[in-house]
């Protein structure tokens, strides 16, 4: 399996670690409480009502809590492969990877997904058993990481290990960015699909603190890839001063980013609003844009300010 290019994370080792540090998750879980409440609140501008909900990757429970108290929302079925994490939540819970959905098809109205699906190593897969497992109009709001988070953690490891051992090894996942998710929507069958993106920075006081909060979290290096070895203390310590030069907060402390990237998508129904054929427009575009057309090729004039 080390050696398949497909296989991008060790999904055995990944649930290993998050069953050793399911006790304390609560202690480390701000990033997810962040995504779960950003899920939610584009979920109020959604005016109608989800019999049933799929949390998909729920964690610890905390976004499965806050959909169970939407008076919009009927049941809540929460799904993790961690069993040790899945059991402190609440209501409907199903132990399962999220790469192989045990849902039949056209049965959820809802799916949402907070920090777990950038873990996969069959992404495109994963999006196309959502979209089957939901009702035709049925909606998905997930939320992952994206390319930029931990850049500054990724840049120092590598430097520091370039200098020590003359080479660099995988240290930081290589997420996806926001064009990946939206191809991978409309890849998957979405109608409607939506992408977008918010960068948070959090800042740590130093680079041991920020490694003991990816520990605690359950997120260190997980990659197929990954050297075997422990990590030099040399080439850790060399990391730190490189990490505290180049990325300082204000306060003396280092500066961590995380992107997090916001997916939406439609199951496809006959409802739904359909792009106007070409040619089909009722109105020029130089009229709405209250300006002069212009034939292909007709020298244009010089552009004039206007005031208002």
């Amino acid at each position: 399996m080390a050696n398949d290019p497909l296989q991008i994370f060790d999904r055995e080792l990944l649930n290993r670690r998050r069953a050793r540090i399911s006790a304390h998750i609560a202690e480390h879980d701000f990033l997810l409480t962040r995504a779960g409440e950003d899920i939610e609140m584009r979920l109020g501008t959604v005016l109608r009502e989800f019999p049933l909900a799929l949390n998909l990757g729920a964690h610890h429970g905390m976004l499965s809590t806050m959909l169970a108290a939407d008076p919009r929302i009927g049941q809540v079925v929460s799904t993790d492969a961690c069993r040790e994490l899945l059991i402190q939540g609440e209501g409907a819970r199903v132990v399962c990877d999220e790469e192989a959905l045990p849902f039949k098809a056209s049965a959820l109205d809802l799916v949402v997904s907070a920090l777990s699906l950038h873990l996969l190593n069959d992404i495109p897969g994963a999006l196309i058993q959502i979209r089957r497992a939901l009702k035709a109009d049925g909606l998905f709001l997930a939320a992952v990481l994206g390319g930029r988070t931990l850049y500054e953690l990724r840049e120092a490891l590598a430097v520091a290990e370039e200098e020590i051992d003359g080479g660099a090894s995988p240290r930081v996942a290589p997420f996806a960015d926001v064009r990946d998710y939206g191809g991978l929507l409309q890849r998957a069958g979405f109608a409607l699909p939506v992408t977008d993106a918010d960068v948070v920075e959090v800042t740590y006081k130093t680079v041991f603190d920020l490694m003991r909060e990816l520990r605690g979290m359950g997120a260190s290096n997980a990659l197929m890839a990954r050297r075997r070895t422990p990590l030099k203390r040399e080439i850790l310590m060399r990391a730190g001063e490189i990490y505290a030069r180049r990325f300082p907060a204000n306060d003396g402390r280092i500066t961590a980013s995380f992107e997090i990237i916001h997916l939406t998508g439609w199951a496809p129904d006959a409802s739904q609003p359909k792009p106007l054929q070409p040619g089909s427009a009722k109105r020029r575009l130089a009229d709405a844009l209250d300006s002069q057309e212009q034939t292909a090729g007709e020298k244009a004039d010089p552009i004039v300010k206007r005031e208002k």
